[in-house]
């Protein structure tokens, strides 16, 4: 396996909302999504996101939100290129779909939710103890699992 959070207890799963925000200034939490990277980065805490995550982040920019046009393709890519450069990046491995099967054997989930135990099941496979995130609803399910980090406005 790759390199785990194991030795970085304060290792920070970053979810795409968050970056999405953070990365659009006209989202209506840039501002918040910035600032709570930046202390995660101050504090020392070692930033992660997995290639699910990167595959989001494109879908979610390649069309209009409410708050800003998609985004061209070259800056889609050159973003998906900052954030490998920036990022410790979690791949898709074998062990994450084990640990996804267990999740859904054991958590009551379905449809989209499915996406949302996947980076669980990433986090619980490389270590990482908690998730920074918007939707904190969306993970209240596992919190006997993992810590959930919310930002607001």
């Amino acid at each position: 396996m790759a390199t785990t959070a194991a030795e970085q207890p304060d290792a920070l799963f970053v979810d795409t909302n968050v970056l999405v925000y953070a990365n659009v200034a006209e989202a209506p939490l840039h501002e918040t999504a910035l600032s709570a990277l930046q202390q995660a980065h101050e504090a020392g805490r070692t930033l992660w996101i997995s290639r699910q995550v990167l595959r989001e982040f494109a879908a979610v920019r390649s069309r209009p939100q409410t708050f800003a046009a998609a985004a061209s393709p070259e800056i889609i890519a050159a973003r998906l290129a900052a954030f490998e450069a920036r990022f410790e990046v979690a791949d898709d491995t074998a062990a994450v779909t084990r640990h996804l099967r267990q999740l859904i054997t054991e958590v009551t989930l379905g449809g989209k939710q499915v996406h949302d135990a996947n980076i669980v099941a990433t986090m619980l496979v490389y270590d990482i103890p908690a998730l920074l995130t918007h939707n904190g609803r969306d993970f209240e399910r596992f919190e006997d699992r993992i810590t959930v980090e919310v930002i607001n406005t």
